[in-house]
């Protein structure tokens, strides 16, 4: 099974080499021909998108290239999509938009998912003074990964645009990371996805500096209670502002070079053989992932203070846990 596995990530490395955002629309895994439920999702009572093109076009790419992956790994298509609908959620918010969840509970993959999201409406949640209660659109790709097998880590993807409205002026901002949570940390595949998070900066570097987004990772997903961090890092990055669409190549870079290393990490560990005693150790590990998605991380808390779906913002809570 480790040969076949081998080979199957192997393939998914070599049939999806890294893409520039300027070619970005020669390849089909950015939907050429929109067909995505998420352009009907995206568009409001006028017909216009609230969202660019260009923009859709870049996190649908990430969204379906994650999902490759997670099937890759299975060996099967093992992702199942739902849409829903802001207004049909969570009728009381005045939210327009909505989003898709794909989400995956295989073998290999306990649970995982790749959601998207596209929302607007009137009044920006106050987690920045500056812009609270105006009008605001935002739309974004996460990805949590909960593999079954303990010598296998978790991986957290996000990547989001966010624009306000202040009168005549809008600001844009794009935001997101890449992380990994091992519980048992592997040199070889840290020194892999890091390697990995150093290159989106160095093909970006005109906005991006892999040193300040390294140890911004380091600081944000520390578990204070805890005294220790969450995981070995990676990336993180928040309040980019941007003129130029040519910036979102941060955003689409994240995600496929994400999606590339973990894929090589999984490929390694998944089948691991590990005995009760670890998965009951995993058990309790994943706890701490958990807690930090509910004490401290500002995508939970940005999600909620929406109105979005809270059956995709707890999609990152792991499948089996305890304390």
């Amino acid at each position: 099974m480790q040969n076949e596995l081998f080979e199957r990530a192997k393939r998914f490395q070599e049939n999806n080499p890294i893409v520039s955002f300027a070619d970005l629309k020669n390849n089909n895994l950015c939907d050429q021909q929109f067909l995505d439920p998420v352009w009907k999702i995206s568009s409001q009572k006028n017909g216009e998108s609230a969202f660019s093109n260009n923009l859709l076009h870049t996190l649908l790419y990430v969204r379906n290239i994650c999902k490759l992956s997670f099937n890759t790994i299975e060996g099967i298509e093992a992702c199942s999509a739902k849409s829903w609908l802001a207004q049909e959620h969570n009728p009381e918010r005045n939210l327009e938009g909505g989003g898709i969840m794909t989400v995956i509970r295989a073998n290999h993959l306990e649970k995982s998912a790749v959601n998207m999201s596209c929302v607007w409406g009137p009044s920006y949640p106050a987690l920045e003074g500056e812009n609270a209660g105006k009008p605001f659109s935002a739309t974004g790709v996460s990805l949590i990964s909960h593999p079954r097998n303990p010598y296998a880590p978790i991986m957290h993807l996000n990547i989001r645009c966010i624009q306000v409205k202040d009168g005549n002026k809008v600001t844009t901002w794009i935001a997101g990371g890449a992380d990994l949570t091992p519980m048992h940390n592997f040199e070889e595949d840290t020194v892999l996805f890091h390697d990995a998070m150093k290159k989106v900066c160095e093909r970006n570097s005109n906005i991006a500096n892999y040193e300040k987004y390294k140890k911004w990772a380091d600081e944000y997903f520390y578990i204070p209670h805890r005294k220790e961090a969450r995981g070995v890092g990676g990336i993180f990055f928040d309040f980019v502002k941007i003129e130029n669409e040519h910036d979102f190549s941060l955003l689409l870079d994240v995600g496929q070079y994400a999606a590339k290393a973990y894929a090589e990490i999984l490929s390694r560990r998944i089948e691991l053989p590990y005995d009760e005693e670890l998965a009951e150790k995993h058990l309790y590990w994943r706890g701490r992932y958990a807690e930090f998605n509910l004490v401290y991380d500002r995508g939970t808390r940005f999600g909620l203070m929406t109105g979005g779906n809270h059956e995709a913002i707890f999609c990152s809570l792991p499948p089996r846990v305890k304390w």
